[in-house]
């Protein structure tokens, strides 16, 4: 059954914070969290693209906050929530959306590209939970949305970097999970298969890797997935009970399980 936003104002009162809102998966959940009343703090490095979004939400009736940040930098992370509870109020919902992946087989050697995986994708999930945890623990209340991968479950030929990251979001989670459930806050990673992002589409336009060509051919001979599936996975999650919690969502095209 399909949770619409639209419909019932699940999350009226509710203030959600969003990174990598600028685009792809983080704008359709920005979207999706206003339709159905949660007041959105929309992050990213790309301002601009946030006003346009926000902009948006506010022509829907919706209230939304864009503020540029980058994940890997500790110092606008904890910015970016201090302005959010200051504008909005107490952060409740936290959505760990910002990534980059790179096709690349590890023996070419490409360290930086290792390091800019390694930062956004767990550091920077790390800054953002720590800006927000001890307040929801104090709060009793709270729920960290961890934006996982289909790869934290099974590695890629040349994803070996984005997969390991993701298994440690995976793992964190997990853990995290299991120590902050007593004190009200709840803990899910969402993992999508294939979903057409720009990040998709850059990588498959940029694809120089020889090895990983023939594993990654386009278009797909069956259809992916579009933002707002992986939107409404992240809705349905957090407009649960406070005593129910969703763990882990896997959500793939239907002609490439697992």
């Amino acid at each position: 059954m399909q949770t619409s936003a639209r419909d019932y104002k699940l999350l009226s009162g509710k203030v959600a914070v969003v990174t990598g809102a600028s685009c792809g998966i983080g704008a359709a959940i920005s979207r999706q969290l206003a339709a159905a009343g949660a007041k959105v703090a929309m992050a990213a490095r790309r301002e601009n693209l946030l006003k346009e979004i926000q902009d948006e939400i506010s022509k829907e009736g919706g209230v939304s906050l864009a503020v540029k940040c980058d994940v890997t930098n500790r110092a606008e992370v904890k910015e970016l929530i201090q302005h959010t509870e200051s504008t909005l109020g107490p952060v409740d919902i936290l959505v760990n959306n910002a990534g980059i992946w790179v096709i690349r087989c590890m023996k070419n050697i490409h360290v930086e590209e290792w390091d800019q995986q390694v930062d956004v994708n767990i550091k920077g999930v790390l800054n953002c939970i720590g800006a927000v945890i001890s307040g929801m623990c104090e709060r009793k209340s709270g729920h960290i949305v961890n934006m996982s991968s289909q790869n934290g479950k099974k590695g890629y030929v040349g994803l070996a970097v984005y997969t390991g990251s993701k298994f440690f979001v995976e793992g964190m989670s997990r853990t995290l999970r299991q120590e902050v459930c007593k004190d009200g806050v709840r803990v899910t990673c969402i993992q999508p298969g294939e979903v057409e992002t720009p990040g998709y589409a850059t990588n498959r336009m940029t694809m120089e890797d020889e090895q990983c060509k023939p594993l990654f051919t386009y278009p797909r001979s069956y259809p992916v997935l579009g933002y707002q599936v992986i939107a409404q996975a992240v809705l349905y999650a957090v407009a649960q009970p406070d005593h129910v919690a969703v763990n882990e969502i896997l959500v793939q095209p239907r002609e490439a399980p697992l």
